[in-house]
């Protein structure tokens, strides 16, 4: 009768069996490491593998402190332990004593040929990158239509800005993705959106390789539309990173950055308001103070004010230049008197004459300052004279305007002086018409 057991005794058999065997115990293997993972344990879990085959490994927190450098997924590694089975879950794997690195793996060192040629061609310049439009209408993805990423993004922008969203599905990893990656963002491009997402969620350098192959990194560049990489999570840096015109860290803060918060939206604009109430508030004022200006100086009572300090200005002139010429005249007759008591009558007759032409000589001048004095003063007075009748408001209602006062005289310069029923007084060009007001109407 054949033996028949259980699975975990066939588990256990099975560990035994390779427990001791020396072909799979204590020895070494030469693999790259992927897909690393660190538990809250401080166990490290990972894979190990080759060209042609792979390996699940795991190495404990105990053996993590034997090595005096940190794992990390691409990283070509020299492995020391031994083949085991998980009994509970009948995994087969390879448990790691210790490490030492090897190299850097076969995509790492394409990744970085690829980032340097690139880089060479001027596709990451900042110089090229794009600005994103404030307030996109329209937002595509280029993600797997099956995946949590189209998700987050749909339900984030549900908080925020309006937008549509549309979807133009793609595989985002394995053989063909990059393919569908590309024609996700021409098709976006051609049916026109504001902004262009190209996502998915994190994974092994492996996962994400169709975001590090030339054909998307080239698409990117060529789009018309910006281009928004949220690729991986926050720690992966992908070929499309570089290219794109912003790099998001998780496809869902893609959509925190594309779309404002509708909060934040609603005060920024509740506080542009204020400012242009405060900024149209000051301009008013501004032109209020204008019209008072003008308004005070084409007042009649301000118009006769300014030609009496003009007559006032005029007086004090002819009477500076009177007093001049009668204190020149006594100095002469002065000065004449002492040098005729000095001389004899017949030199005094020569000096008299002397004296008599520089008296005349005195006089003429006098008289022509007077005459100069006179002549600006009463050019002032015609060019003030000028001004006043040119902002005579007599004119001003010759040209058809009409000014408006009310009960005490007062004149009236905007709507909010004015009441239903009040009686005002027009005043135009040849009298005045006393009115009732029957409604007041606001410019605007």
């Amino acid at each position: 009768m054949q033996e028949t057991v259980t699975v975990t005794q066939l588990n256990n058999r099975a560990r035994n069996i390779l427990a001791n065997s020396p072909a799979v115990r204590d020895i070494w293997v030469n693999g790259e490491i992927s897909n690393l993972t660190k538990a809250s344990s401080g166990h490290y879990y990972f894979t190990l593998k080759d060209p042609g085959s792979e390996i699940r490994a795991a190495m404990f927190a105990r053996s993590r402190m034997r090595i005096d450098f940190e794992p990390k997924n691409s990283m070509k590694v020299s492995a020391f332990g031994s083949v085991d089975i998980y009994v509970a879950r009948g995994s087969y794997q390879f448990i790691v004593e210790t490490m030492r690195p090897a190299g850097i793996g076969d995509l790492y060192l394409a990744f970085e040929a690829l980032k340097k040629k690139l880089e060479a061609e001027g596709l990451f310049d900042q110089s090229r990158k794009r600005p994103l439009p404030r307030y996109p209408r329209r937002i595509g993805v280029v993600t797997s239509e099956t995946g949590a990423v189209i998700h987050d993004i749909i339900t984030t922008s549900a908080s925020r800005f309006p937008a549509d969203i549309y979807l133009a599905p793609s595989m985002v990893q394995g053989d063909g993705a990059a393919e569908t990656i590309v024609r996700g963002i021409e098709l976006l491009n051609r049916f026109g959106v504001d902004v262009i997402i190209v996502a998915r969620g994190g994974g092994s350098l492996e996962d994400l390789w169709p975001f590090n192959e030339e054909s998307v990194a080239r698409a990117i560049a060529a789009s018309e539309t910006p281009v928004v990489s949220a690729v991986g999570h926050e720690t992966d840096f992908t070929i499309a990173d570089f290219v794109a015109d912003l790099r998001a860290p998780t496809p869902t803060g893609a959509a925190a950055l594309i779309l404002r918060d509708r909060v934040e939206t609603g005060r920024q604009i509740s506080e542009d308001m204020a400012r242009a109430g405060r900024a149209l508030g000051k301009v008013i004022d501004a032109m209020r103070h204008r019209f008072q200006v003008a308004d005070a100086k084409l007042s009649p009572q301000r118009a006769m004010s300014d030609l009496d300090m003009m007559g006032m200005t005029l007086d004090d002139l002819s009477s500076r230049a009177d007093s001049a010429l009668t204190g020149k005249v006594a100095d002469m007759r002065r000065r004449f008197d002492v040098m005729d008591a000095r001389l004899s009558p017949a030199a005094a007759l020569d000096r008299m004459e002397i004296m008599r032409g520089r008296v005349e000589s005195q006089f003429a001048r006098l008289e022509n300052l007077v005459v100069r004095g006179a002549e600006s003063a009463s050019s002032d007075l015609e060019s003030v004279s000028g001004r006043l009748d040119s902002l005579n408001p007599r004119n001003v209602l010759a040209r058809g305007y009409g000014m408006v006062t009310g009960r005490d005289g007062t004149a009236i310069t905007s709507v909010d002086g004015l009441s239903v029923g009040e009686t005002v007084t027009v005043t135009l060009r040849d009298g005045a018409a006393i009115t009732e007001v029957k409604e007041v109407e606001r410019n605007g």
